[in-house]
């Protein structure tokens, strides 16, 4: 069922409330025109938010709830998860503020599974300070793949240039042995589902990046290329998905190869993120794919360095808001035409 834009609520878990996650926050909803497109919501506590603005020049000004049902539409509201005084030094790492950044993003996530909010942008967090007893997960993406449905996957978007991995955040010298048939099979089914249903394509196109470099030149430089991608990429092209390589990754990009399709799948985290980060110019977004909701992220960290300097760039923030409506509409539309085929009538001759 379509939303009204202003209604689409946007649950944001605020991230290292020492780093610059707040400002940019913030800094994207002074736009008085983002408030018109949908009702964002931060997970947070509103006399926080007060003393993160005094670190920089804002004009913005947000509404206080203490109930998620309480949301006022179209305003910047702050969902008062927690009372108590935090202390905030900005640009330092802390456990304290790792557990804050976690209790505003279990917070949103279990307002996402329930209905409350209809998706997610999620500010950087630390992945060291947030290790806990209560909390074993590498980041955000492994807690919801564990938490909503579907396989969860990290696509790098901006505009039309897509980046979907293999592998994560696994060590270089196991990714080889992470690559077999059902994980690529899954992978590129993950990827071209979303292509679909997330971005409106109907028949997308996929690349994919080969292990080693010059994809092996035949077995002298590796022979995973050979035995392993080459033929799970030629039965997925033979069962109907448009999928394409391995191709030799070192000139993809560069000569603007990547622009012939829909999607780049990468074998390995910095293959792909290198060039996608190169490329993007700082307005690069991590969606995460293949799960029954939407949740989205800028693509650079806390930003400790930089933190109540004033000097944080909010253009990755606010694309990433962008995307996750984007998405959130492209869904709707797509189950509407999925649920009510059009029907075509035969012509009488």
């Amino acid at each position: 069922m379509n939303k009204k834009a202003e209604n689409i609520i946007v649950g944001i878990s605020v991230g290292d409330l020492n780093g610059i996650g707040s400002e940019v926050i913030l800094k994207t909803f002074e736009d008085s025109r983002m408030l018109e497109l949908c009702t964002p919501v931060i997970f947070a506590n509103a006399k926080i938010l007060s003393f993160v603005k005094k670190s920089f020049t804002s004009t913005v000004q947000f509404h206080g709830v203490d109930k998620l049902d309480q949301i006022i539409p179209g305003k910047l509201n702050v969902y008062n998860l927690w009372r108590e005084g935090v202390d905030i030094n900005l640009g330092k790492n802390d456990e304290k503020i790792g557990e804050y950044a976690i209790k505003s993003f279990v917070a949103a996530t279990k307002a996402l599974k329930e209905g409350s909010i209809d998706v997610l942008v999620t500010a950087p967090i630390n992945k060291y300070n947030i290790q806990s007893e209560e909390f074993k997960f590498p980041g955000h993406t492994d807690y919801l793949d564990q938490e909503l449905e579907g396989n969860a996957l990290m696509m790098m978007v901006q505009d039309n240039l897509r980046v979907g991995l293999l592998t994560d955040h696994v060590p270089l010298n196991e990714v080889s042995s992470h690559l077999t048939e059902e994980l690529i099979t899954r992978k590129i089914e993950t990827i071209k589902k979303s292509l679909i249903q997330d971005f409106s394509i109907v028949k997308p196109k996929i690349a994919v990046l080969g292990l080693n470099p010059h994809c092996g030149d035949g077995g002298v430089i590796g022979k995973e290329d050979d035995l392993i991608l080459k033929p799970v990429l030629k039965k997925i092209f033979d069962n109907g998905t448009l999928v394409f390589g391995p191709f030799s990754a070192d000139g993809f990009f560069g000569s603007g190869q990547y622009e012939k399709y829909d999607a780049v799948v990468a074998t390995y985290h910095d293959q792909g993120l290198i060039p996608f980060k190169t490329l993007s110019f700082g307005k690069g977004v991590n969606y995460t794919a293949g799960l029954n909701k939407v949740r989205t992220s800028p693509d650079h960290g806390t930003g400790y360095d930089i933190a109540g300097k004033d000097m944080a760039d909010f253009n990755s923030f606010k694309e990433a808001v962008y995307l996750a409506l984007d998405i959130f509409r492209s869904r709707n539309q797509y189950e509407e035409i999925s649920e009510k085929p059009l029907k075509i009538k035969e012509k009488q001759l």
